[in-house]
């Protein structure tokens, strides 16, 4: 029988208010106790993901940033410039809880038998609020780890994971063969790489630095092209000619890379035309933006022919349309696969207080390969 224990601890908080100030800060917050199909969780492991960001910091500028408060009780602020207050109108004044997703300990759970099959295992959590020492959450958003796993090897099993499945899934889905990858050295894109490895699909990997090419490489990719490189259109043409791709991911978002890519893959459908046509390729081609590394508009050249489309991609949706039996087949290969195929890496292991040093926030919100972190939020 599950006992029932009083759980209490730090939160992270992000604060814009009405004056055009972020405010970052910690608070206790009591944990609720669990309804019969819901646990409590001990969070050991939560990442600082990209779409974290967007929530932590938002659209502050970083240049403004100031720490005060306590060693325990760190306070961030910044300005929000006047033209980005629009967009975060429905957030003014309100302190939001930050941390998409995590890992740790069942503590205490409902009295279901589902939920109190998880008393004392290592779950990921997708759940929201993750940059808390204790959550209480659904059985539903847990992902049971298998024997052995740490909460640092599972705090990145759902938003990473999903995603390139996702994109893996929506190829197959829309009628692609092959499908190309920008910002291809973040964990997400070494993630992405070993699925198409393991599953024989063929990947163009798009980076910005020589050393990308090299990690990539190493890690098995065939197919990599810097935008470094002063060759970097002609190397990407002969790439989608190997791989046939029609179909591109774009983390960056903003700039001309989705419009040169798209390009690209006109040059190559042309290039097989048995007949000339006025409107282009015949061949639907497809970005979809799924982030924002770049927040500049997004810029197409007129090159692209009339069948091509763009728009956004986000994973909730996705797995919407996908269904629950889909999403959880496709969680059950992520646990079978969790420190393999989708095994994430962290420059820095960080506690909620260190989270909220000026220079640590500095390097994190930096978005950069290489410089994603993990909160423990129950680091002494």
């Amino acid at each position: 029988m599950t006992t029932s224990n009083h759980h209490s601890g730090l939160q992270l908080r992000s604060l814009i208010k009405k004056t055009g100030e972020l405010e970052l800060s910690l608070v206790s917050v009591d944990t609720p106790a669990p309804k019969p199909d819901e646990v409590v969780v001990r969070v050991e492991a939560s990442p600082i993901n990209p779409s974290d960001l967007g929530l932590l910091t938002g659209p502050a500028d970083p240049a403004t940033a100031k720490q005060s408060g306590s060693a325990a009780s760190p306070v961030i602020t910044a300005r929000v410039p006047d033209a980005a207050m629009a967009a975060v109108a429905s957030r003014l004044d309100l302190a939001m809880p930050v941390g998409n997703e995590g890992a740790g300990v069942v503590v205490e759970t409902g009295s279901s038998d589902a939920a109190r099959a998880l008393m004392g295992k290592t779950v990921a959590v997708l759940g929201g609020a993750m940059y808390s020492q204790f959550r209480t959450v659904p059985v539903a958003a847990c992902l049971a780890l298998p024997a052995g796993a740490r909460p640092a090897q599972g705090a990145s099993a759902f938003i990473n994971p999903l995603t390139a499945l996702g994109m893996v899934e929506t190829m197959r889905r829309e009628g692609h063969t092959a499908l190309v990858h920008t910002a291809a050295a973040s964990n997400l894109g070494q993630m992405l790489n070993r699925i198409c490895l393991k599953d024989g699909i063929s990947l163009v990997n798009v980076v910005r630095k020589a050393e990308q090419v090299e990690l990539l490489r190493g890690l098995g990719a065939k197919y990599i092209c810097s935008t470094e490189s002063p060759a970097f259109r002609d190397e990407l043409i002969e790439a989608l000619t190997a791989t046939g791709a029609t179909l591109v991911f774009d983390a960056i978002g903003g700039g001309k890379l989705a419009g040169q890519i798209l390009a690209a893959m006109e040059v190559v459908l042309n290039r097989k035309a048995t007949a000339y046509s006025r409107y282009g390729s015949f061949t639907h081609k497809q970005a979809y933006l799924y982030g924002v590394l770049d927040t500049s508009p997004t810029e197409l050249p007129r090159s692209l022919g009339m069948m091509w489309g763009v728009g956004g991609w986000l994973l909730t949706p996705f797995l919407q349309k996908l269904g629950q039996a889909g999403t959880d087949a496709l969680k059950q290969r992520v646990a079978a696969e969790l420190t393999t195929t989708f095994a994430s890496t962290y420059a820095k292991e960080i506690s909620l207080a260190e989270a909220l040093q000026l220079d640590t926030l500095m390097a994190y919100a930096k978005r950069a390969t290489g410089t994603k972190y993990l909160i423990n939020p129950n680091k002494a």
